[in-house]
């Protein structure tokens, strides 16, 4: 999947540097020449310098977005994070609107093209002989990966998407922007899987399994506390264990049932 540009988003100016503090004049002293083995690394280039603070900025920015959403969260607020002056947000970014777009356009395009190898990879494997099971799997156990191998930051955006798909004012248009392309791979290979199934069912089905996924990305800690610490909101390993097979069995249960209405009413 291929995520908009946020390169709109992002001044293309060269970066406003300090100029280096004055250095006291010293005698001249005869020094040996530095040895390619003992000679001081270079320093950072200045486009160097810009990737890793807009890389902070993002971080900060992606953590803070997570909590509080769009609307909770000001640049003043990220660059306190970061700790720099806001007029350097303006630098990087032309508004928040933008600095949000650019936070999710970072990883969708990550996860999304994961998704995809995963469901492409599988299906060549079974030589088109899909299940729903396996398609799940394909679907589901790669996204949990990326946020079981990823940490914490990556658990951020995790949970940053969950709010977004439940956000219809804005968040309709970037779930469309970018999700649309790796859900509908998952919905070509449940048909595949279910030729007989009406395509209805098969997209209430995704429903299901979306909001299951939202749920799970959201991390509330709501399991937690109904569980007695039996459960962990944190625990993606354990996620991944159980989830495909479980929307696996609502699938061929609401399928199953779907049908045999069919039947009844075209035989009555």
């Amino acid at each position: 999947m291929t995520a908009s540009k946020s390169s709109a988003a992002v001044r293309s100016s060269p970066e406003l540097i300090p100029p280096e503090a004055a250095v006291t004049a010293k005698p001249a002293t005869t020094r040996r020449k530095a040895s390619p083995a003992t000679a001081k690394p270079k320093g950072r280039s200045k486009a160097e310098q810009r990737a890793e603070t807009q890389d902070q900025i993002l971080n900060e920015a992606e953590y803070l977005f997570s909590r509080h959403g769009l609307h909770g969260v000001t640049l003043k607020d990220v660059a306190v994070r970061v700790g720099v002056h806001t007029t350097l947000m303006h630098y990087y970014f032309a508004d928040k609107k933008a600095l949000f777009d650019a936070v999710m356009e970072r990883r969708a395009p990550v996860t999304s093209g994961r998704r995809m190898a995963a469901m492409d990879a599988y299906e060549a494997s079974v030589d088109g002989k899909v299940t729903v099971e396996g398609a799940l799997h394909a679907y589901l156990d790669t996204d949990l990966d990326s946020y079981i191998q990823g940490g914490e930051p990556w658990k951020n955006y995790a949970a940053l998407g969950a709010q977004i798909a439940n956000t219809p004012e804005w968040g309709s248009e970037i779930m469309n922007r970018l999700m649309d392309p790796v859900v509908r791979r998952l919905i070509d290979l449940l048909k595949k899987a279910m030729p007989k199934v009406p395509d209805e069912d098969i997209f209430w089905g995704y429903h299901f399994v979306s909001g299951a996924l939202m749920m799970t990305l959201a991390r509330t800690g709501r399991i937690d506390k109904l569980s007695g610490g039996l459960c962990r909101s944190e625990d993606f390993e354990a996620v991944k264990a159980r989830m495909a097979k479980f929307m696996a069995g609502g699938f061929h249960a609401i399928c199953a049932e779907r049908a045999e209405e069919r039947r009844a009413g075209r035989d009555g």
